[in-house]
């Protein structure tokens, strides 16, 4: 599957299991030994941790500028579809979409799978339109692999500790706001991303 557990990883899943936190899981599929960094995600008053690995920033994945720069401090998961996504983000407390950094390309060719509980960056139709958006996917949804030549959405982690909380969110009841369906009717607030030292 890919899946690999490092001893920062680990001692950050023990953390978690004392507080009751979910912890992401970044994977690498080509393992380079040492390179993982981590980062806490606080929402509301839970707290989701993440294990980043750092060659994805080579691969052009800009998920630790982002972090580095404050950029998800309060923003939100915007879009909850019970049996299929969460996703966040992008939006500021004001449902405002936020600048984000150039787009990068699509790389859901990388052979990882939109399955329960993973990580992947979201985009719009047009395939190298991703940029600082992600949302965790609550069942398998293969039909978002890429297949044939069609460019999919492009998986990079997944939660390892505390998929019930994510659960939880996805319970939120939602409605329209603007030309946007599926809007938590209450706001959930990422509060800060933060990078960990292993």
């Amino acid at each position: 599957t890919g899946r690999r557990h490092t001893p920062g990883a680990l001692a950050l899943l023990r953390q978690a299991q004392a507080h009751g936190t979910p912890v992401i899981e970044i994977w690498d599929h080509h393992p380079e030994p040492g390179a993982e960094s981590f980062t806490q995600i606080g929402f509301d008053h839970e707290q989701v941790g993440c294990a980043m690995a750092e060659h994805l920033i080579a691969r052009g994945y800009r998920s630790l500028a982002y972090v580095d720069s404050g950029f998800y401090k309060d923003t939100l998961f915007h879009r909850v579809i019970p049996e299929f996504m969460i996703q966040g983000g992008g939006f500021g407390p004001d449902m405002k979409e936020k600048e984000t950094r150039a787009p990068i390309a699509n790389e859901s060719d990388n052979h990882l799978h939109n399955v329960r509980g993973t990580i992947a960056m979201a985009r719009t139709s047009d395939p190298d339109s991703a940029t600082a958006q992600f949302f965790i996917n609550l069942r398998s949804n293969l039909r978002l692999d890429g297949a044939g030549g069609r460019a999919g959405y492009t998986v990079f982690g997944e939660v390892i500790q505390g998929m019930d909380i994510v659960d939880f969110i996805a319970t939120a009841p939602t409605g329209q706001l603007g030309a946007m369906g599926d809007v938590p009717q209450k706001p959930i607030v990422i509060k800060e991303i933060i990078r960990l030292q292993p």
